[in-house]
């Protein structure tokens, strides 16, 4: 597999590009600031200087002549050595005055005025050069006023080589802390990585060490021991499903063996195999219950189980549950009452899984109930919501036991019989049927005083409408 760049690496390099990027940008901000700066210093002179040339000329030529002009603006210019470039012309085209400097050089003539300050070259020397124009006695003369810009532009380019030498050290030195920042920053995360490497299914009870820093590591490391939890709770109950499957299938597997193999041992009669064919049936009959029943919890598990809601009369789900086990009560001579509305009312479920909750709650209310006791199915509907109440008067639950008897192959008596403890699976697949018809199964029990199962589901209208459940939840 290829490898790829670390997290901190990837990260110093996004830094040192945008780093490089920004550097950059304010390099190049500070680079034409500065530079506006200077036009901005010198324009505001070369202005001053004209507001100075233009009263001299207005003064010089409407009381004077070219000559007093020309003397004048040599006087004026010995006092400002920074900016003695100054060239006049009249509207003739002819240049009338030019100082010293600009003797052996010169300045292009002046174009459309007024104008801007400009930068021109002459030669290799720059100038900044700003254009105006007065009127005279009716005559119209342009004068230029220039400054040099050598030690301006020897200075923004000075501060332009500072700044291609330092932006690319200041760059090295920001990418080399970056990185620092973010391996420091991320080693809690390899140390993660180095404890989640070491977790197996065989030490699943370790667990991360959790940084107290509050930030998003902390809550990282906390996450992952919370995953860690519900694997290892999962992996428990699947191997405790696997075990406790194994033993009950082992179980009839064995009786079904030893009885075959007597049968082997020698002639029998007739009768002889009818009872043995007979003991394997009923023994077939319970494995194949308890696969059924497996199945059923495999696929609750997985969330493959195909669900058929439809409008279901629950009036009508427990007569059918009454009738099938009341043979079964009569047979042990158990008392089976009913107490249903005579109106109908409706829940959005599927049939054969309603049926089989109820035939598991009353079948089970019967079976611990003793002979001459009494189980009693109550149904209403208040509020949105239908209650079935199955109370009996048989043996009770301990308290010890009433928090585990939904979970799977529990019996709350461990000195019962096959034949009348069952694998223990039943009420897990019960709650499991209220739950995935987004309900509940409650048990209120006492030792010796029987106990109480309410089964809450929510109803639908009254017409029979179908309503999605509110929950689909699978028992683990």
């Amino acid at each position: 597999m290829r490898r790829s760049l670390s997290i901190g690496v990837k990260l110093t390099v996004w830094y040192a590009v945008w780093m490089a990027t920004a550097l950059c940008g304010l390099g190049l901000l500070a680079f034409l600031s500065m530079r506006h700066s200077i036009h901005a210093t010198v324009d505001e002179q070369l202005r001053d200087r004209m507001n100075v040339v233009q009263r001299t000329v207005d003064h010089s030529l409407r009381k004077g002549s070219v000559d007093i002009l020309r003397r004048e603006l040599d006087e004026d210019s010995e006092l400002r050595p920074q900016i003695d470039l100054l060239q006049i012309w009249d509207d003739q085209g002819s240049l009338i005055y030019q100082s010293t400097p600009l003797k052996t050089t010169g300045l292009p003539p002046p174009g459309s005025l007024p104008q801007p300050a400009k930068t021109m070259w002459i030669g290799e020397d720059p100038i900044r050069v700003l254009e105006a124009s007065v009127a005279v006695n009716g005559r119209l003369y342009h004068i230029q006023a220039a400054a040099r810009m050598e030690e301006f532009y020897e200075a923004l380019g000075r501060f332009r080589g500072r700044l291609l030498l330092f932006t690319p050290l200041a760059l090295l030195l920001a990418s080399g802390l970056g990185y620092w920042m973010s391996r420091r920053a991320l080693a809690p995360v390899d140390q993660i990585t180095r404890a989640a490497q070491q977790i197996s299914a065989q030490n699943l009870s370790a667990r991360l060490s959790v940084p107290p820093s509050g930030d998003e590591l902390q809550r990282l490391a906390e996450t992952l021991n919370q995953m860690l939890e519900r694997i290892e709770a999962a992996l428990e109950r699947v191997t405790r499903f696997s075990a406790d499957a194994s033993h009950e299938l082992r179980t009839p597997i064995t009786v079904m063996r030893t009885r075959t193999e007597l049968a082997l041992r020698r002639q029998r009669t007739p009768a002889e195999n009818q009872q043995t064919l007979e003991q394997l049936h009923a023994e077939l009959v319970r494995t194949s219950q308890l696969l059924d029943n497996l199945m059923l919890l495999a696929r609750a598990d997985s969330g493959t189980e195909q669900l058929r809601f439809a409008p279901a009369n629950l009036v009508y789900i427990i007569e059918d549950v009454l009738t099938q086990v009341r043979p079964i009560a009569d047979e042990k001579g158990v008392a089976l009452q009913g107490a249903l509305p005579d109106q109908a009312i409706w829940i959005a479920g599927d049939l054969q899984l309603l049926q089989r909750l109820f035939l598991i709650l009353v079948e089970n209310a019967v079976k611990y109930t003793p002979k001459a006791g009494l189980v009693s199915v109550a149904l209403e509907a208040r509020n949105g919501t239908a209650t079935v109440k199955i109370r009996d008067t048989g043996i009770g639950i301990g308290e010890d036991d009433l928090p585990h008897i939904f979970d799977r192959f529990y019996r709350a008596d461990k000195a019962r019989t096959r034949e009348l403890g069952g694998a223990g699976l039943g009420l897990s697949i019960g709650r499991w049927i209220a739950e995935v018809h987004g309900g509940s199964v409650d048990v209120e029990s006492r030792v010796g005083a029987g106990s109480t199962f309410e089964v809450s589901l929510p109803s639908a209208s009254s017409t029979g409408e179908v309503v999605s459940p509110a929950s689909t939840v699978t028992s683990g």
